[in-house]
């Protein structure tokens, strides 16, 4: 079961795409965060999203926000993805110990081995304020996300 609207988000360290460690923590305080789980690099229904967020970024990082995004793959397979596609965001893997940070929120599909589409909009405090967990093929609406900062 997914983490839910209300509760105080699972800090996690993770490292990116570059072998840079990521602390949850670390934004605390600073920056909502959108953290967006998500199967696998490479695939048709995740880099449809995530170049859907990279061409509109500013929305999702700048000064008050934070954009995470986390799937179970390795860091180098992360780092020619983020390359190849030209995303400028953490690309953050959780790859071992193999889906840790993915389970703690409750998006770990056991079956397959990876994350499942979910997303938390989480606040400067910590506490998820908006959440949407989608089936591995269904991609996820990029103006939900929008309209759930906004209400930040």
């Amino acid at each position: 079961m997914a983490i839910e609207v209300g509760q105080k988000a699972p800090d996690f360290e993770l490292k990116d795409n570059h072998g840079a460690t990521v602390r949850l923590s670390d934004f605390r305080g600073e920056k909502a965060v959108v953290l967006l789980f998500y199967p696998f690099a490479f695939t048709g229904v995740c880099t449809g999203e995530l170049c859907e967020l990279r061409d509109q970024l500013p929305r999702f990082q700048n000064d008050d926000v934070q954009l995470l995004a986390v799937s179970n793959d390795s860091v180098p397979t992360l780092r020619v993805f983020a390359d190849q596609e030209g995303l400028e965001y953490p690309l953050l893997s959780d790859f071992w110990p193999h889906g840790e940070t993915s389970r703690a929120y409750g998006v770990f599909d056991e079956e397959k081995g990876c994350a499942v589409r979910g997303t938390f909009v989480i606040d400067k405090d910590g506490v998820v304020r908006w959440t949407v967990v989608n089936g591995l093929p269904d991609a996820r609406d990029l103006n939900e996300y929008i309209k759930a900062l906004d209400s930040l």
